[in-house]
């Protein structure tokens, strides 16, 4: 019963963190949609709070736990209130901007840019300080580094499958062999494991909170499959705000609800799989940031803000979706790992 009631509260602690503080920052991403302001910060903000909402539940109940890596916990909870806070900054002071070579640059945006490296930096330190013991008990160890390496590679040839499938129903076939040689896509590649290792506290933020925290709970209480069901829909709504404000306009914003749904059920399918298969996060974590980072690959187009914001979408474009995130990351969950 004492362990019942631990569980409770630590689950009402994420909740009110994940999605509490999510809907009320939602309120300013509305309003900041309609002035000038550097949006940006507001999705790289909201992929700490469900990590943050995971840390905070052990801190306020395990804090005896001498296996509890505190320190590390602090620090990512720390970034997560600067990040949080420079979001309603944005907002309060949107005139701050640079001009560099004829550009206005947001100051906020930069200023973000720098405490999501320096916090990940500081998050690596006090990761490793935490030592090996303290990361395996709160699940922050690596695991099985075949079984992970296989993971990763099977997501990049649904990925990029995905990509040369769509193009082609589009009547676009060729697309991927120009990317392909394209020497800024190699570049870009090629800089990805480095991007990962000063930018990975974001993608953390989300798969802490939802593969490591909530998926568990899920699963033990809808079944394996059923808990992962829910856990996907769960990150789709998680996302309304940002549909309706920051990737698409609001006129189209059901649409895009929609569409992130499919996307969060039929991924966080595939993201299920690789953690039930390897025990180990930091796998969907690295598939989370190469779902992100990539897009930019695929869509021929390395301005983030132009592939992310604005995004024009229909519903003709739902069945396509629906089909191939089905057929290519949902039909694992027919896999033996949601059998056992």
């Amino acid at each position: 019963m004492k362990d019942t009631t631990k569980t409770k509260k630590q689950f009402m602690i994420f909740l009110l963190i994940a999605y509490g503080v999510t809907y009320v920052m939602g309120i300013l991403t509305w309003y900041g949609s309609t002035i000038p302001v550097e949006m940006s910060i507001f999705p790289n903000a909201q992929m700490f709070y469900p990590a943050a909402g995971v840390m905070l539940a052990y801190l306020l109940t395990e804090w005896k736990d001498s296996l509890l890596p505190k320190g590390f916990y602090i620090t990512f909870l720390l970034a997560t209130l600067l990040m949080l806070s420079l979001a309603i900054l944005s907002v309060a002071m949107p005139e701050q901007n640079l001009s560099f070579n004829g550009l206005s640059i947001s100051v906020w945006a930069i200023i973000g840019q720098l405490v999501m490296i320096g916090g990940t930096i500081l998050c690596w330190i006090m990761l490793l300080l935490s030592g090996k013991k303290r990361r395996a008990a709160y699940g922050l160890g690596w695991n099985h580094w075949k079984a992970s390496i296989l993971c990763i590679v099977v997501f990049l040839a649904l990925y990029f499958g995905r990509a040369t499938v769509a193009y082609a129903m589009e009547g676009q076939a060729g697309v991927m062999l120009q990317i392909l040689q394209n020497p800024v896509a190699w570049s870009y590649l090629i800089l990805t494991p480095v991007n990962f290792l000063i930018a990975f506290a974001p993608f953390l933020g989300e798969e802490y909170g939802w593969r490591y925290f909530l998926q568990p709970l899920l699963q033990k209480r809808f079944g394996m499959r059923g808990g992962v069901l829910i856990l996907g829909v769960a990150w789709g709504v998680w996302h309304i705000f940002l549909d309706f404000f920051y990737y698409t306009t609001p006129n189209q914003g059901l649409i895009m609800l929609v569409s992130q749904t499919i996307t969060c059920v039929t991924l966080g399918i595939f993201f299920a799989w690789a953690y039930l298969k390897t025990n180990n996060i930091w796998v969907p974590v690295i598939l989370h940031f190469l779902n992100n980072n990539l897009s930019v690959v695929v869509a021929n187009n390395y301005s983030v803000e132009e592939v992310l914001e604005n995004q024009q979408i229909t519903w003709g474009m739902i069945p396509a979706a629906l089909l191939l995130n089905g057929v290519l990351f949902g039909l694992f969950l027919l896999s033996k790992e949601f059998r056992d």
